[in-house]
């Protein structure tokens, strides 16, 4: 399938002998452990002003979880992703076993010398979300585009998992 086909984002599907033995991870080990440290290590909020909220807790060492939609409609499942600064070559889209995952990446570096001041700065952040899809798709159709910092991967769904109209008799 050439990339025409398949929108401006390649999409990597691989069978189920590929994904049998691996564990999605979205977040190392040692990332865990400290984003459990600092969340119990803290005192008992007063009045729950201190609880961060839930989609930023994982926020932490450039690491960074997109917000999805998931849109089940009658012929396809349309997945968005908020995913600003991120280039179409830093995204890696993944489709095994009708579970889509969002892979992500963006680095930068800047030096400023004026005098006696110097700074130089680098800094990379990374994401990954994966996401069950709600009936089978037909892998050979999905298309990916971004435009203005959203995602859109359009999986069109196979005759088996299309919506069916049942009369009642």
């Amino acid at each position: 399938m050439d990339d025409k086909t398949k929108g401006n984002i390649p999409v990597t599907t691989t069978g189920k002998e590929a994904a049998k033995g691996t564990w999605p991870s979205l977040h190392p080990i040692t990332s865990m452990e400290k984003a459990f440290d600092r969340f119990f290590g803290r005192r008992w909020p007063s009045l729950w002003s201190d609880i961060p909220a839930v989609d930023t807790l994982f926020e932490f060492e450039g690491l960074r979880l997109p917000s999805l939609d998931v849109i089940d409609r009658d012929a396809e499942v349309v997945v968005r992703a908020e995913i600003p600064g991120i280039e179409k070559k830093d995204i890696n889209i993944s489709l095994a076993d009708n579970v889509l995952t969002i892979k992500g990446q963006t680095s930068s570096e800047s030096k400023e010398e004026k005098g006696d001041y110097y700074r130089h700065e680098i800094s990379s952040s990374s994401f990954a979300r994966s996401v069950s899809l709600p009936g089978n798709v037909d892998e050979s159709k999905v298309v990916a585009n971004l435009k203005d910092g959203i995602l859109e991967v359009t999986l069109p769904k196979s005759e088996s998992s299309k919506r069916k109209t049942i009369k009642v008799q």
